[in-house]
C-alpha cells in the first residue's frame, strides 16, 4: 500500500479534524486574549509588604457552602506562613497592626486545633516551595461576605500573612509572628 492510499483511508472527515486540531493549537498559542467565561471575583485583596511591593492577590468567591478564597502569594522564601482574615480593613505599614485582631464574629478562641476555637478568620498555613510562589484554595464554610456576621462589616476586613507558621492552637494569634503582608478586602469597583 502506498503512502497516499493510507491517508486516503482516513477519509476527509478525519483529515479535516486533524487539521482543525493543529490549527486550534497554533491559534490559541499565540493569542493574548484573556480566558472567557471565568467568573468575576465577588471581592479581592491586593497584597503588599511594608515597602508597598506587590506580594500577590486573594480573590474571594461566594458559593453554595460559603466563601472560596483563591490565593497567589509572590516573593516569599521557601517556608510555612500563618494566614488570617483580620477584622479591620486597614493595612498601614510597617506592622499592619491597624488590621486589628482576627475576624471572629462568634467570639471563639484561636486555632483550628484548639478545643475552644476557631475564629472564622483562622486559615490553614501557607506552604511556599522553592519557586517563591505560594498558591492556595481556601474554603470558609458557612461564612458570608456581607451582612450580619459577614467578612465585610462596617470597618471592612484585611487578609494578612505572618512571618511564621500558625501553631493552630495558641490564643489569640497562633504564635505566627509579625504581620509581613497585608491586603484590604474590597468589593469590585462598578
Amino acid at each position: 500500500m502506498t503512502r497516499d492510499r493510507r491517508f486516503s483511508r482516513l477519509g476527509s472527515g478525519a483529515v479535516a479534524a486533524f487539521a482543525a486540531i493543529a490549527l486550534a493549537g497554533c491559534v490559541s498559542g499565540g493569542s493574548k486574549k484573556p480566558a472567557q467565561n471565568l467568573p468575576a471575583a465577588d471581592a479581592h485583596a491586593d497584597l503588599v509588604d511594608a515597602r508597598g511591593a506587590d506580594r500577590g492577590r486573594v480573590d474571594i468567591f461566594k458559593d453554595s457552602s460559603g466563601l472560596r478564597l483563591e490565593l497567589v502569594a509572590r516573593g516569599f522564601a521557601a517556608g510555612t506562613y500563618g494566614m488570617h482574615i483580620h477584622a479591620v480593613g486597614r493595612c498601614d505599614a510597617p506592622g499592619f497592626t491597624t488590621a486589628g485582631p482576627h475576624w471572629n464574629p462568634t467570639g471563639a478562641q484561636h486555632g483550628r486545633d484548639n478545643p475552644m476555637g476557631a475564629h472564622h478568620g483562622d486559615l490553614p498555613n501557607l506552604v511556599v516551595e522553592n519557586d517563591m510562589i505560594g498558591r492556595a484554595t481556601l474554603r470558609l464554610v458557612g461564612s458570608r461576605l456581607e451582612g450580619e456576621g459577614g467578612v465585610l462589616d462596617s470597618d471592612g476586613a484585611a487578609f494578612v500573612i505572618h512571618a511564621g507558621p500558625d501553631d493552630m492552637r495558641t490564643d489569640p494569634s497562633g504564635n505566627s509572628g509579625n504581620r509581613i503582608v497585608c491586603g484590604v478586602i474590597a468589593l469590585p469597583q462598578p
